[in-house]
């Protein structure tokens, strides 16, 4: 859980660098900035969220084929 923390900190320190060059401008300008950082959050955390949940049922099944073993 750490390395999931630690990786959405890290995402997020990145998007603030990235929202503060100067090369995002207009984007920041018309207030889209922010619309496509909360999509990006979202995604990644769907991401996360899928990969974890698919973690616990692969580790349920290992541990009924070890039980039927």
């Amino acid at each position: 859980m750490k390395k999931v923390i630690t990786f959405l900190y890290l995402m997020l320190a990145a998007t603030l660098v990235f929202a503060q060059s100067e090369s995002n401008d207009f984007m920041r300008s018309t207030g889209k900035i922010y619309v496509v950082v909360a999509v990006i959050v979202v995604v990644f955390l769907g991401i996360i969220f899928f990969l974890i949940r698919l973690d616990r049922k692969l580790t349920k099944l290992e541990e009924q084929i070890k039980e039927n073993d």
